[in-house]
């Protein structure tokens, strides 16, 4: 039996065993795949035993991402974001950043497209840093929103250098918001247990923009719920989760995992 597992801390809420562990039963693969606590300081330790021990990979969850920078062999896209949220053992060491393709497939998946496009990001985190390199990288124009702008300029002064991007604070948030075709949430506002929270309301929201929260517990977030009132289209973020997810699956793999029976296990899961 080959074993996989997520490491990070807390990670005893994390729905990837359940999506991953459905894919493999589908595929009848003799795989097995774990949640594993592991702080910071360990974590050396952890993918360096996992290794070891045969393991065929590796997900990174908070606040793992940007410290795995120092202890594996990035690839190229994974080091420009700053961050590794999966690791594979079939070369040595390396680390990649799914992430980001698994927004821009939650999006394409949505019936949305992203060249050309005006995309307000809310944050400027992990999550953001790797949806905004990739979504700037398929041609859209990013503006980086968060509370703190000064975190917002250094992200977009970083994701120039592969696209389009500008920075602001949220005090213009109602302009920002009319003028984008796309808002993305990649802040935990709206996250269990904090559900009546958002940043941006419907009176905000025009009929014709596409609203994506990456959030997916719970799968119908405040922000979603007033993107519906305003009339626009809504993207939960279980479909982020099950992209990146089927991505790193298959850099493990080399298989391409039933999208839908990781969709069916996460959401069933959630509700």
């Amino acid at each position: 039996m080959k074993l996989f597992g997520v490491l990070g801390d807390p990670v005893s809420h994390s729905l990837s065993p359940a999506m991953h562990n459905a894919a493999f039963r589908a595929l009848g693969m003799d795989c097995e795949y774990h949640a594993f606590r592991v702080g910071p300081e360990s974590l050396h330790d952890a993918i360096y035993g996992a290794h070891a021990l045969g393991f065929g990979g590796l997900n990174l969850t908070i606040p793992l991402k940007e410290k795995a920078l120092e202890i594996v062999k990035p690839a190229e896209l994974a080091k420009q974001i700053g961050a590794v949220n999966t690791v594979d053992f079939k070369k040595g060491i390396v680390g990649y950043n799914t992430d980001g393709l698994g927004a821009k497939m939650a999006l394409e998946g949505g019936g949305v497209k992203i060249r050309g496009k005006n995309v307000l990001l809310l944050g400027a985190g992990g999550a953001a840093r790797a949806i905004a390199f990739q979504l700037a990288s398929d041609g859209a124009s990013i503006t980086i929103a968060n509370r703190t702008p000064g975190r917002a300029i250094a992200l977009a002064k970083d994701v120039g250098r592969v696209g389009k991007a500008r920075a602001s604070g949220f005090g213009d948030l109602k302009n920002l918001v009319q003028n984008s075709d796309i808002l993305i949430n990649s802040t935990a506002v709206g996250m269990s247990p904090k559900i009546s929270e958002t940043i941006v309301t419907s009176d905000m929201m025009h009929s014709s923009l596409v609203v994506f929260d990456i959030v997916y517990n719970p799968i119908n977030t405040m922000l979603l719920s007033e993107a519906k009132k305003a009339g626009a289209k809504t993207i939960d973020g279980v479909m982020m989760l099950v992209y990146q997810g089927a991505e790193a699956f298959k850099i493990w793999t080399g298989k391409t995992p039933p999208v839908d029976v990781m969709e069916k296990a996460v959401r069933e899961r959630l509700e």
